[in-house]
């Protein structure tokens, strides 16, 4: 089946935060500020959501569960539920985990909030690699810890850790927690195995944990692929995987994402508090089930469609501002450009 990813879709009028919510996220005001510009104007390419149609086969998903007329109290009861997402992570990454370490939660950044606060004591510290996803920063505010920056180097667009800060930052005594973003956002890095075994090395000797968010794993350029962290460090108890179908399969209204807990402790209180969110939403588990057994060729097709995409922006920047710092990132489908040299 051919996928159209050309057809343009009107999204007025659906409580969309892109169309909709983009006055009071960015500008912090209402319809009472005038612009420049009419709001249909408005470029909106300012939140992290795809403009495509959800798979077809998700939709009939959905619609299936629909037509089963009652949406109750819900949890995961289905054993295939779990296998269909440890079938994918085997095929896809060479990589699974036991069923019994796998929770759950409304998105990875409610899971950040409440594993941060479980973690890491007022007067100890967060790192993670900066440039970074701005709720790696809200998180340790929302628990008043520090977050310790590591700045990656850039060079020509490519951007590499730099080991020696990171190696440093790590050994600090009060350093308790690592945010690692694999792949990174928003450079768009893929992490390769042997920088993970380096990250992990370092973790390890330091006794840190980690929670690896990996919610961009499966929208890597064709021909790439993605490493887990849990597959090159596959013993280590301290290590938290969080992933979910949201971002790839354009449906991070669903607010579902899949936390994989390792240390028994951790998971149990992690657990615990479930109740303080609530059950799950059946639609979003009839979605990501259909997405893990039914989604990976419309995911193909979106990878090609992603790399035309990222081509045409490489061209037209090389012709159009060629002193700007930017290169087809590994994974995502954010573009990352040092504008520097061309601003005034």
């Amino acid at each position: 089946m051919k996928y159209d990813f050309d057809r343009i879709i009107d999204r007025k009028g659906t409580n969309c935060l892109n169309v909709e919510g983009w006055r009071g996220y960015i500008f912090k005001c209402g319809p009472e500020r005038k612009f420049a510009y009419a709001d249909d104007e408005f470029v909106r390419m300012w939140v992290a959501d795809m403009e495509f149609a959800v798979a077809p086969e998700i939709r009939q998903a959905i619609k299936d569960r629909v037509d089963r007329e009652i949406f109750g109290y819900t949890l995961v009861y289905d054993p295939d539920y779990i296998k269909a997402f440890q079938n994918w992570c085997e095929e896809r990454y060479g990589w699974t985990f036991p069923a019994e370490q796998l929770t759950y939660s409304a998105g990875v950044i409610p899971a950040l909030y409440q594993l941060a606060e479980d973690l890491v004591a007022k007067d100890e510290k967060v790192i993670t690699f900066t440039p970074s996803y701005g709720f790696f920063l809200h998180t340790c505010e929302y628990n008043d810890i520090e977050l310790v920056h590591s700045p990656l180097k850039i060079e020509g667009g490519h951007w590499d850790v730099d080991w020696d800060d990171f190696e440093k930052k790590c050994a600090d005594p009060k350093m308790k927690l690592v945010i690692l973003c694999n792949p990174h956002n928003p450079t768009g890095r893929i992490w390769t195995e042997e920088e993970l075994r380096r990250m992990g090395g370092i973790i390890e000797k330091n006794d840190l944990w980690v929670i690896s968010d990996e919610i961009h794993c499966d929208l890597v350029r064709t021909g790439k692929s993605h490493t887990p962290l849990g597959k090159v460090m596959p013993d280590y108890k301290k290590l938290v995987t969080c992933m979910s179908a949201s971002k790839t399969f354009n449906m991070a209204g669903m607010m579902h994402s899949h936390i994989i807990i390792r240390d028994d402790e951790e998971r149990a209180r992690f657990k615990s508090r479930d109740k303080s969110v609530g059950d799950l939403n059946p639609l979003s588990l009839a979605a990501h089930k259909a997405a893990y057994e039914q989604g990976g060729e419309w995911l193909r097709q979106l990878r090609e469609y992603l790399d035309g995409n990222f081509a045409l922006l490489k061209e037209f920047m090389d012709k159009n501002y060629p002193e700007a710092e930017y290169e087809i990132p590994d994974s995502t489908y954010l573009a990352w450009v040092n504008m520097g040299k061309v601003l005034p």
